[in-house]
């Protein structure tokens, strides 16, 4: 996450520390109704860490909802 943050801020992003101090490591994508889990760990790639989206692409939870 940390590294997320340094990247926005580089980018230039305004990043309020009210905000900041409430994000969370945690997802949720992982839990849905009818009580089945997948705990998968997503291929990160040789850096162990994934790029930033592009806000300005569609989200893939867009064609979900």
């Amino acid at each position: 996450m940390d590294r997320a943050l340094d990247q926005l801020k580089a980018e230039g992003h305004p990043l309020a520390e009210e905000d900041v101090a409430r994000l969370s490591p945690f997802i949720r994508r992982h839990i849905n109704v009818i009580s089945t889990y997948s705990f998968a760990q997503p291929d990160l790639g040789p850096a162990g860490v994934r790029l930033l989206r592009n806000p300005d692409e569609p989200d893939w939870e867009d064609d979900i909802l």
